[in-house]
């Protein structure tokens, strides 16, 4: 399988602020996705990582979708069957998150969907990535960044609020270049560059607080701020 999607969710508390993760490896390019609701449920956000990774791909494509949920799992592959002959209801009532399981249902319609249970927290570094993605869409919803409605995919990550970086104007241009080829925003590109060759120590050390002083290009892992004068280079 040459694509392969990981789909994390969490809440915390639960019901409450929560985030989804998305971490999708192909021959050709890692992306990242991540996003966040301030009143849901671990369900839900499970779920939706997995829509969210899905509808990234067109019609056609052949996924496999690696989930540690065993709900999204065996919802997809177990119980749609029988909750669609039931009418989508319980024996206590109506089913939870029908919206979310009809637009899965709808989505591997017309796509070619393997779904493989991955367990959770078990050194996969797919899986592992998917969740720390899928906290930082709850940091995010918790502090009032989710986004206005659950289909936005958004490209942004907000890590540490206590982190900023400035660059010189040569190194803001890199930056931003080398981003919108990874089809990324700017602090998304520069954190999963932080996280994938600080060693563990020295990362924890930077997201206490550290600074890399310069001029041009403020990056803000609470929320994204760009000196004015990038705006001419866009």
């Amino acid at each position: 399988m040459s694509i392969i999607v990981y789909a994390d969710g969490g809440c915390s508390p639960n019901p409450g602020p929560g985030g989804w993760g998305v971490f999708i490896r192909t021959p050709e390019f890692e992306h990242e996705l991540c996003g966040g609701e301030d009143d849901t449920t671990n369900n839900r956000m499970e779920l939706t990582a997995a829509a969210r990774g899905l509808e990234h791909f067109p019609p056609g494509t052949r996924i496999e979708m690696r989930c540690d949920s065993r709900y999204v799992i065996d919802a997809m592959t177990r119980w749609l069957p029988g909750w669609k002959r039931k009418g989508w209801r319980t024996t206590t009532g109506p089913m939870a998150n029908r919206d979310l399981i009809e637009q899965l249902d709808a989505l591997t319609a017309d796509r070619i969907v393997t779904w493989t249970w991955v367990r959770g927290h078990a050194g996969d570094p797919g899986n592992e990535r998917a969740d720390y993605l899928a906290e930082c869409g709850r940091l995010g919803a918790r502090q009032g960044r989710a986004q206005a409605t659950p289909t936005t995919t958004p490209n942004t990550v907000p890590v540490a609020p206590s982190l900023s970086m400035t660059f010189d104007t040569t190194l803001s241009l890199r930056i931003i270049t080398a981003a919108a080829a990874a089809g990324l925003a700017p602090q998304a590109f520069v954190e999963g560059h932080l996280h994938r060759n600080l060693q563990p120590v020295d990362r924890q050390q930077a997201l206490r607080g550290s600074e890399i002083e310069g001029t041009d290009l403020d990056l803000d892992f609470g929320s994204l701020i760009l000196a004015p004068c990038l705006s001419d280079c866009e």
